[in-house]
Order: structure tokens, then C-alpha cells, then sequence
């Protein structure tokens, strides 16, 4: 079993900056994929970033060249630089690991933290 806890939630106006993290307890497998999602009120939750333990990163178009996604294999971290931050960045911020294979070997979620944008 895999426990996620994710820091680094808050208030923060456009234009700012926030960096969640992200700690994972339990057997990490290199095959594991770590990343972000999000979900805005009424909206489904969609992937921000993602990064594999070989460094493979992919993000979501609207946060390209503003997000930066980071994992620290030793430590089973993943962190999530958020610059230029834009009230549509509004949204709870989930952790998630999984299988790069398929959700269905392993799928794991963070509680979640909220991130507001707002001047």
C-alpha cells in the first residue's frame, strides 16, 4: 500500500508563485509513474504534470512553461514548482502514483490541497 501526503497549499495572487510537495510512504516501484491533478468547482479532475522515475515529463498544455514537476527517487518525492500563477489555476492540487502500465495494477491518491489565485 502506498500513503501520499501532499504540503505547500495556499492563497496566492496572480502572477505568484507556490510549490507543493508531495511525500509517498510505502513500496514505490521504479515502474511508477508520479504526478500532479486537479480539479476546479464543477469541473472533472484533469492531469497537470507527470514525470516517471527515468525522467519522462508530460504537462498539461495550459501550464506549459509556467509548472515545473520534479521527483526525487530516493526519497519518493515529488514536487510541483507553480510559477505565474493565474486564477484559472484555481483548483484542489492531487497528488497520484501509479502504474505506467495500467491504473488498474496501482493507482494511488493524495488528500488533496488547495490552491487559490486571487488578488
Amino acid at each position: 500500500q502506498v500513503q501520499l501526503v501532499e504540503s505547500g497549499g495556499g492563497l496566492v495572487q496572480p502572477g505568484g508563485s507556490l510549490r507543493l510537495s508531495c511525500a509517498a510512504s510505502g513500496r514505490i516501484f521504479s515502474i511508477y509513474a508520479m504526478g500532479w491533478y486537479r480539479q476546479a468547482p464543477g469541473k472533472e479532475r484533469e492531469l497537470v504534470a507527470r514525470i516517471t522515475s527515468g525522467g519522462s515529463i508530460m504537462y498539461v498544455d495550459s501550464v506549459k512553461g509556467r509548472f515545473i514537476i520534479s521527483r526525487d527517487n530516493a526519497k519518493n518525492t515529488v514536487d510541483l514548482q507553480m510559477n505565474s500563477l493565474k486564477p484559472e489555476d484555481t483548483a484542489v492540487y492531487y497528488c497520484n502514483v501509479r502504474d505506467t502500465r495500467s491504473v488498474l495494477l496501482a493507482n494511488y491518491w493524495g488528500q488533496g490541497t488547495q490552491v487559490t489565485v486571487s488578488s
